[in-house]
C-alpha cells in the first residue's frame, strides 16, 4: 500500500517536469526556432550567379555547377532546396533534390553569401540524353529564375525523362 502514494507522487512530478519543459533546453522550442525565426529571403534582395564549374569531360562522367547567392537586403533565412530546371530541344525538366541532403534553415546576413551545387552526369548526344541549352535556377517556390547558357554537353536521362542530376540544399558559401 505504501507504493501507491510514491507512484502517484512520481507521476505528478513527471507531469510537472513535462509541462515545464523538463529543464532540457536542447529540446525546447527556444533552441530550434532561433535559426528559422528570421524572415524568409526575398528573391528581389538576392543576386545569384553561377560560379565554379567542374564540367564533365565525357559521357558517363560527373560534373558540378556551383551557384552563389548574395543577400543585398536585410538578414533573412534561406530554407528548402533551390528550384532548378534544364531546358533543351523544346523540353524543360526539373532537377530533383539530392536524396542524401537535408535542408535546414540557413540564416543569411546582409551581404552574406550561400551556395548550392548542381551535380549532373554527362550523356551521349542523342537518345537517352537531354541536349541542354539553358540552366534555370531560383529560390524554392519562386516564379522568377536566373538563367545560364549551358555549354557542358548533354545531360544523361534516367527512367526516360528524369535528368541524371541533383541539386543540393543551400549551404554556407565555401562549405
Amino acid at each position: 500500500m505504501r507504493a501507491v502514494p510514491i507512484t502517484v507522487t512520481a507521476l505528478a512530478a513527471a507531469f510537472l517536469l513535462t509541462a515545464c519543459g523538463g529543464g532540457d533546453d536542447s529540446a525546447s522550442g527556444d533552441g530550434q526556432n532561433k535559426a528559422s525565426s528570421g524572415t524568409a529571403c526575398a528573391a528581389g534582395d538576392l543576386t545569384m550567379a553561377a560560379g565554379a564549374v567542374n564540367a564533365a569531360p565525357a559521357a558517363g562522367d560527373t560534373g558540378n555547377v556551383t551557384v552563389t547567392v548574395t543577400n543585398g537586403g536585410k538578414e533573412c533565412t534561406l530554407d528548402g532546396f533551390p528550384k532548378v530546371e534544364l531546358e533543351g530541344g523544346g523540353t524543360t525538366v526539373a532537377v530533383p533534390r539530392d536524396e542524401g541532403a537535408e535542408s535546414q534553415p540557413l540564416p543569411l546576413a546582409e551581404q552574406g553569401t550561400a551556395s548550392f551545387t548542381i551535380t549532373y552526369v554527362r550523356g551521349e548526344d542523342g537518345d537517352g540524353s537531354l541536349a541542354v541549352k539553358t540552366l534555370k535556377y531560383g529560390l524554392p517556390d519562386a516564379s522568377a529564375t536566373e538563367s545560364l547558357d549551358w555549354s557542358y554537353g548533354a545531360v544523361a536521362l534516367k527512367d526516360g525523362d528524369e535528368p541524371d542530376a541533383s541539386v543540393s540544399a543551400f549551404q554556407v558559401a565555401g562549405d
